[in-house]
């Protein structure tokens, strides 16, 4: 069960000494290391405080509950994988789990993963062909460089939304989920008539573990309908 952390070892309100740092880079990793939820992910081994993020939507959703093979897209550094192969009780021997991000990730046993941009064109096929049957569930942390103008960082993190999307109604098993990072102003008309044409039930979330000050929400997707005899020919 995902619970709000408490404090763990670490003294909280700790300071960073003057250095030649800036004073916004300084802020940053007073922050970073103060984290209740960083700390909580280095005791409990996790690679990065995301994995609180998909837990607490699973400790809602359950949309986890039952899933045989995942998809992790933008997967680096990891964290999102660790539960997938966790789950899905996957091993090296019997991959259930299939990741990809353009970053370099350390291995999870358990998981195969491809060190390459989503958008390139050979990488839907890889990640499908990488498992022995469809995914139950296709996860997204994908999230485009931002820029710091607010309304072309919504775009670009909106269109990997999009593009994971579209794989994933052409990628699930019959009553699986998709999960994507979004930013807040939601998900596009075009994307939200898309889903719910899809699936049974499309909502937003940001999960108490997404900094409150953080712009990133989540669109879930559940109960996928499933594709027709045309769709899964062409």
């Amino acid at each position: 069960m995902a619970k709000t952390p408490t404090r763990t070892g670490r003294k909280l309100g700790q300071k960073v000494k003057k250095s030649k740092l800036k004073a916004s880079s300084r802020r940053w990793i007073e922050r970073h290391i103060n984290d209740p939820y960083v700390q909580r992910a280095k005791t409990e081994g996790f690679r990065a405080r995301a994995a609180y993020k998909l837990l607490e939507i699973d400790e809602k959703h359950h949309i986890l509950r039952g899933a045989r093979r995942i998809i992790d897209l933008g997967a680096a550094p990891g964290s999102w994988s660790q539960i997938a192969a966790k789950v899905t009780n996957s091993t090296d021997d019997d991959v259930r789990v299939a990741a990809i991000d353009f970053l370099e990730m350390a291995p999870v046993p358990g998981v195969r993963f491809f060190q390459m941009d989503f958008l390139n064109d050979e990488a839907p096929a890889l990640l499908r062909d990488a498992l022995d049957g469809p995914p139950d569930l296709v996860v997204s942390d994908m999230a485009a460089p931002t820029t710091g103008h607010k309304r072309t960082d919504h775009l670009r993190t909106m269109y990997l939304c999009e593009v994971a999307a579209h794989f994933a109604v052409e990628t699930l098993a019959e009553g699986g989920h998709f999960l994507a990072k979004t930013f807040q102003g939601g998900a596009e008309n075009d994307l939200l008539t898309m889903l719910k044409q899809n699936f049974s039930q499309v909502v937003h979330i940001k999960p108490a573990a997404s900094r409150s000050e953080s712009v990133e929400m989540f669109v879930l997707a559940k109960g996928f309908k499933g594709r027709s005899e045309n769709d899964a020919q062409e």
